[in-house]
C-alpha cells in the first residue's frame, strides 16, 4: 500500500526533479562549448605559433640568398641566419606528429643541407652562383618544401576547423536532445500533476453535483495525495452532515405542513389556498362542504372550479400583489339542491422579497345571516314606515297645540314643552334615518347618477356648515391636490348628505381652535376624497365598528348612530368604499374612493 504523499511534496519533488535535468543539461552543454572552445584555441594557437616559424625560415632563407647574391657576404651574418634557420627548424620538429609532416620535414633538412653547401663553398664563387642551374634547382626545392610543410598545417588547421564545426553540431544537437527532454519531462509532469488534481477534484464535483440534487448515495474518489484524501474524507463527512439534517428539515417540515393542515381544518371558516397561478392547492373540510368538492377539484383553476368567470378581474388583481377595492358579491352555490349565500374575501400572500406566492380565499356562510338581515331590514323598513306617519302628525300636532298654549318663558311649563317638541323631533329624524338606512341596505334606495364636479359639492357643503364652524371657533376649508379634477358620475344629494354627516361627526368631536379640511385628489382611476380634523380621535380598539349602524364613537354623544353607517351604504351603491385613519388624540381622516 502506497503512503499518500502531499500535494506540496509532490509539487516540490516534480518542479525539483524538472529544475535538475534543465540545469544538467545547461551544465553539458556549457562544458562542451568550453572545451571545445579551449581546445580549438589551443589547436588555432598551435597552428599560428608553425605558420610564424615557417614563415622564420623563408625569411632566414631569404637573407642568406641576398647575402650570397651581392658577391661579397659577411660570414659572420650568414652564420647567424643558417644557426636561426636551424633553431626555427629544430622549433618546427617539435610540433610535428604526424608521418607526412615529418617526411616533409626531414626532406627540408636534406636540402636546407646542399643550399648551406652551396654558401660554405660555391663552385664558380658568390657572383656566378644565381647563373648556376644546379643552385637554383637547390633552393626552388627548398622553397618549395617549405611551402609544403607550411600547407600541410593550414590543411591540418582546415581539417580541424571542419572538427570543430562537426563537434559544434553534436552539442547543439545535444542540446536540442536535452531541450526535448526537459520539454517532454515537463509536459509529462504537468499532464501527471493535472491528472492527479483533475481526478479527484472532477469526482468531488459530480458528488458535490449529485448531493445538491437530494442524492446522498454518492462515491468519493480516492488519491495519493494526502490533502485530497484528507478532503475527500471531509467531504464525506459533509455529505453524511447533509444528510441528517435534509431528514431532520423533511420531518420537521412534515410535521409542521401537518400541524398546519390541521389548524386550517379545524377553523370554521372555509379556506382555499391558490398557487401564483391561481390554482387550488388546498381545500379545508369547511370548504369543500360549502362548496361541494372534492379531491379532484385539486390543482384545477379557482375560476373553473367555481364556474363564477366575474370573479376572474378580482382573483388576478389579488395574484398580482393587490388588493380588493370593497367587500365583493355573496357567491351564490347550489349544493345538493339547496342554494347557499357564501361571503368571500381574497387576500394576497407576498414572499418577503415582495413577490406573490398565491393568495388565501376565505369562505363564510352567510344564507342565515342574509335572511335575517332581510327580515329585519323588512321590518325596520314597515315599522319605520308605520310610525313615521303618526309620530310625524303628534309632532306638528304638538306644534300647533305648543303654539296655542300661553305659558310664561320661564315657567317649568315652558321647559317641558320646549323638551317635548326636541324629543318628539329627534324620534321623527331618527325614523327617518332608520327608513333611509333601510332602503339603501334593502336596494330600495338607488342612486341617481349625473355628472359632477366634485369641487362645487365640496365647497357647496362647506358652506352649508361654515355658520356651525364659525360658532365653534373651527377652520374649515377645501383643498383641491390636483386640479382639475375629473368630472364623476354621482348623485349629489346622496353624496352630500354623506358630507353634511361626515362635517356633522367632525366638528362634534373637534374642539375650539381646531382644523377640519375637506379634500379631494386623483388616484390612478379613482377619485379620493376625505374629511380630516385635528380633534380628539378614534381609538384603535373602535375604529373597526364606527360603520356600524347603532355604533356611537367617542365621548360626544348624538343622534342613533346610523350616520357613518348610512355613509357607507351610499358609498357601496356608488362602486366605492370607505375608510377610516385615527390615531387617538390626533385626529381622524375619514376616506371615501369612487371610480372614475
Amino acid at each position: 500500500m502506497k503512503l499518500p504523499i502531499k500535494l506540496h511534496t509532490r509539487l516540490f519533488l516534480s518542479i525539483s526533479a524538472l529544475i535538475a535535468v534543465a540545469l544538467i543539461g545547461l551544465l553539458v552543454g556549457l562544458v562542451s562549448v568550453l572545451h571545445l572552445a579551449r581546445e580549438q584555441s589551443v589547436q588555432t594557437r598551435s597552428n599560428l605559433d608553425f605558420i610564424n616559424l615557417t614563415l622564420n625560415m623563408r625569411q632566414e632563407l631569404s637573407n642568406s640568398l641576398f647575402q650570397m647574391l651581392d658577391g661579397a657576404p659577411n660570414p659572420q651574418s650568414l652564420a647567424a641566419a643558417q644557426k636561426r634557420f636551424q633553431e626555427y627548424l629544430q622549433q618546427v620538429e617539435g610540433q610535428m606528429r604526424k608521418p607526412e609532416q615529418l617526411a616533409i620535414l626531414e626532406d627540408v633538412k636534406q636540402r636546407y643541407q646542399r643550399f648551406s653547401d652551396y654558401l660554405r663553398a660555391p663552385p664558380a664563387g658568390y657572383g656566378e652562383l644565381r647563373a648556376d642551374r644546379g643552385f637554383q634547382q637547390t633552393l626552388n626545392a627548398l622553397r618549395t618544401r617549405i611551402y609544403d610543410l607550411q600547407r600541410s598545417y593550414v590543411v591540418t588547421l582546415e581539417r580541424m576547423q571542419d572538427e570543430a564545426h562537426d563537434r559544434a553540431v553534436i552539442i547543439a544537437l545535444l542540446l536540442a536532445l536535452i531541450g526535448v527532454a526537459i520539454l517532454v519531462t515537463g509536459v509529462v509532469t504537468a499532464n501527471g500533476i493535472a491528472r492527479r488534481f483533475t481526478g479527484p477534484i472532477d469526482g468531488l464535483a459530480k458528488a458535490a453535483e449529485r448531493i445538491s440534487q437530494g442524492n446522498f448515495d454518492v462515491q468519493l474518489p480516492t488519491s495519493q495525495i494526502a490533502e485530497f484524501t484528507l478532503l475527500s474524507r471531509r467531504f464525506g463527512n459533509m455529505a453524511q452532515a447533509l444528510h441528517r439534517l435534509s431528514q431532520t428539515n423533511v420531518e420537521a417540515l412534515v410535521a409542521g405542513q401537518r400541524r398546519l393542515q390541521a389548524v386550517l381544518d379545524s377553523i370554521d371558516y372555509g379556506l382555499v389556498i391558490l398557487d401564483p397561478q391561481g390554482n387550488i392547492e388546498h381545500a379545508n373540510p369547511v370548504a369543500c362542504r360549502q362548496l361541494g368538492w372534492n379531491e379532484n377539484h385539486l390543482g384545477e383553476s379557482l375560476i373553473a372550479a367555481l364556474e363564477r368567470p366575474e370573479i376572474e378581474t378580482s382573483v388576478q388583481r389579488v395574484l398580482a400583489g393587490g388588493a380588493l377595492d370593497a367587500a365583493p358579491e355573496d357567491l351564490e352555490i347550489r349544493v345538493d339542491d339547496e342554494v347557499r349565500l357564501l361571503a368571500w374575501s381574497l387576500t394576497p400572500v407576498n414572499h418577503a422579497d415582495g413577490r406573490s406566492v398565491g393568495a388565501l380565499m376565505v369562505l363564510r356562510d352567510v344564507t342565515e345571516q342574509r335572511a335575517f338581515d332581510r327580515v329585519r331590514n323588512e321590518f325596520v323598513l314597515r315599522a319605520s314606515h308605520e310610525l313615521r306617519t303618526p309620530v310625524t302628525g303628534m309632532h306638528m300636532a304638538f306644534g300647533l297645540l305648543r303654539e296655542r298654549l300661553k305659558v310664561a318663558p320661564e315657567s317649568r311649563e315652558a321647559f317641558l314643552l320646549q323638551t317635548v317638541d326636541e324629543e318628539t323631533h329627534r324620534l321623527v329624524q331618527l325614523i327617518n334615518d332608520l327608513l333611509d338606512y333601510s332602503r339603501h341596505q334593502s336596494g330600495l334606495q338607488r342612486p341617481e347618477k349625473l355628472p359632477s364636479e366634485i369641487g362645487d359639492l365640496l365647497e357647496e357643503a362647506r358652506a352649508r356648515h361654515a355658520d356651525e364652524a364659525r360658532e365653534r371657533d373651527v377652520e374649515l376649508a377645501v383643498e383641491l391636490l390636483h386640479t382639475p379634477l375629473p368630472r364623476v358620475s354621482l348623485d349629489p344629494k346622496q353624496l352630500a348628505r354623506v358630507f353634511d354627516n361626515l362635517l356633522s361627526n367632525a366638528l362634534r368631536h373637534t374642539p375650539a381652535g381646531g382644523r377640519i379640511v375637506i379634500q379631494a385628489m386623483r388616484q390612478n382611476e379613482q377619485l379620493l376624497m376625505a374629511v380630516q380634523d385635528n380633534g380628539e380621535g378614534i381609538a384603535y380598539a373602535q375604529q373597526g365598528r364606527v360603520f356600524e349602524p347603532f355604533v356611537q364613537i367617542g365621548s360626544q354623544k348624538g343622534g342613533a348612530g346610523l350616520g357613518l353607517a348610512l355613509c357607507k351604504e351610499i358609498i357601496r351603491q356608488h362602486g366605492g368604499r370607505i375608510g377610516v385613519v385615527s390615531r387617538p388624540g390626533q385626529g381622524t381622516q375619514i376616506f371615501m374612493t369612487l371610480p372614475t
